[in-house]
């Protein structure tokens, strides 16, 4: 059943664990943000070679495949806080390692460094949404994913904005050390603002056994998998989009400056859809117009198969971004899909396949506009994205999600779960 009580940004705000883990998620992600900017200048001075300097950026997303779906239970079995806590330390690591080594280290080796972490990620991820839906019910868990969605957007931006000024007075290296201090602030911050809470009871059976079978189980259930399809779909099109905007300017004779300016209206736009639509919009209307909003994600893209100006370009991402606001309508149904026992993997496969597909929509993308155009790779990344609204309307939307949890847990989960009670 539908939450239909409307909470506020104040009452999410006003939960402490939600707190604690909204401000280091920020201060992480712009923290990343800052890394991966600083590295990829590193290994373009080194190498000049736009396709090494790519690969850094894109490095991070396809191997948290791994961790997704062959560690995504560690999110359940271990005590989130050190976990949570860990991840950091990890970030910090790598980053520190970079600053430290980066000159010496082959570039494969630097790549490989952060390829290892990524693994990771998902895990620490699933560990994190876990407690925020545990410790935020209906419509404020729906909010408080919002407001995630607006700080990652928010961070993105500023790590990028601080990084090329870090970059630009003091070298990568300074930037790269700046990257992993924050990043210690972050796991100090959880360590000691974050409650000790309890794993789920230990189950029988090695946590990547247990992962693969529960990933399966997962991906086997046909309510959770449309609402892990419709997750991931529209923002590896979109991904595919953004990729293409430099190409793109290039063609339009916009220069690499208005490129840049046209990337970032996607993130502007994604923080003014959310900030809107989970203010303004019940929960019941949330839920009800999800396809609409996804076709009007993917729709504008369709413009810039057109010699349209700068400004239209930057009007049309704007909009693309603020549509992902999409997702507030599909929260709810989410989680209410996964027991509480294999939230925490839920979560971890949730992440895993949307950052792998951000990774892989580029490469597809890329690929079609080498052998067609640019403008027709950003038409199809927008008829994509429309198709995939038109199919979640035609399938019944969440309306087919049932209200009791559908998944079924292994034996062992069923008795863990009982002791939990």
């Amino acid at each position: 059943m539908i939450e239909t009580t409307r909470a506020t940004y104040r009452d999410v705000l006003r939960e402490p664990v939600f707190r604690t883990l909204f401000l280091t998620r920020t201060l992480g992600t712009a923290a990343s943000s800052l890394r991966i900017l600083a590295l990829s200048v590193l290994v373009f001075d080194r190498t000049g070679s736009p396709i090494l300097t790519a690969l850094t950026f894109a490095i991070g997303f396809v191997p948290q495949v791994v961790g997704g779906t062959l560690l995504g239970a560690v999110a359940d079995r271990v005590r989130p806080r050190p976990l949570i806590a860990t991840g950091f330390v990890l970030d910090a690591t790598a980053a520190a390692t970079l600053a430290l080594f980066a000159l010496k280290l082959p570039v494969g080796a630097s790549l490989t460094l952060l390829a290892a972490v990524a693994v990771f990620a998902p895990i620490f991820n699933g560990a994190s949404a876990r407690l925020i839906a545990e410790a935020l019910t209906g419509d404020a868990y729906v909010l408080g994913r919002s407001l995630s969605s607006v700080a990652s957007g928010g961070a993105q931006l500023l790590g990028l904005a601080f990084g090329g000024a870090v970059v630009a007075a003091a070298g990568p290296r300074w930037a790269l050390l700046a990257a992993a201090g924050a990043a210690v602030v972050a796991a100090a911050w959880v360590r000691l603002s974050l409650p000790i809470l309890a794993a789920l009871p230990a189950t029988p059976g090695s946590a990547v056994r247990q992962s693969g079978r529960m990933t399966w189980q997962l991906l086997r259930d046909r309510p959770v998998r449309r609402l892990l399809l419709v997750q991931w779909l529209p923002p590896a099109f979109i991904a595919g989009a953004e990729a293409l905007i430099v190409p793109y300017a290039a063609d339009r004779g916009h220069g690499s400056a208005v490129a840049g300016v046209i990337l970032a209206c996607a993130p502007v736009g994604m923080v003014a859809g959310n900030l809107v639509y989970g203010r303004l919009i019940r929960p019941r209307a949330r839920e009800r117009l999800v396809a609409a909003v996804i076709i009007g994600l993917g729709a504008p893209l369709a413009l810039l198969a057109a010699p349209v100006s700068a400004a239209a370009a930057m009007v049309v991402m704007f909009l693309a971004g603020a549509a992902f606001c999409y997702s507030l309508g599909v929260q709810r149904s989410f989680l209410d899909a996964l027991t509480p026992a294999v939230r925490g993997q839920g979560f971890a496969l949730q992440f895993t396949g949307l950052m792998t597909l951000q990774g892989v929509g580029p490469l597809l993308l890329g690929a079609l506009a080498e052998q067609t155009s640019v403008g027709t790779a950003m038409a199809a990344a927008g008829a994509g994205t429309a198709a995939v609204g038109l199919w979640w309307w035609v399938t019944g939307g969440a309306s087919t999600v049932p209200a009791v949890p559908p998944v079924p847990c292994l034996p062992e989960q069923l008795s863990a779960a009982a002791i939990g009670q």
